[in-house]
């Protein structure tokens, strides 16, 4: 339940405004607010099936969109690689403590890094 929260979330951080007024307002208040479906329901005065069946249909949109664009998994992949880098970094950092010029362009690289990942 979680992971498809955080899944959904991401989806629609990358994707979102690719989704109808509508459809984001809905998606919004039903997994960043935690409204019910009946609250959405009563708030847009519509059936809460009407409700649910909007939410599946933006998210199967987002779904979509990710198959199409694969937008998420790249940034996944890219925060994956640059923890790798920035993991390898300090093992020569401390495997390197004497030498001080390569220590201190391996500082340099990692503050690269860091800045990066910000």
């Amino acid at each position: 339940m979680f992971d498809k929260m955080i899944e959904i979330s991401m989806l629609y951080d990358f994707y979102g405004q690719l989704l109808t007024a509508k459809q984001q307002e809905i998606l919004k208040l039903y997994h960043e607010d935690n409204y019910s479906l009946s609250e959405i329901a009563e708030e847009f005065g519509i059936s809460r099936q009407g409700v649910h069946d909007a939410v599946k249909k933006a998210e199967k949109a987002l779904h979509e969109y990710e198959n199409k664009l694969g937008l998420v998994k790249k940034f996944m992949d890219t925060e994956d690689a640059i923890a790798a880098i920035d993991s390898q970094l300090d093992e020569l950092i401390k495997e390197n403590d004497g030498n001080e010029g390569l220590r201190s362009k391996l500082m340099d690289l990692k503050s690269i890094i860091d800045r990066i990942n910000e």
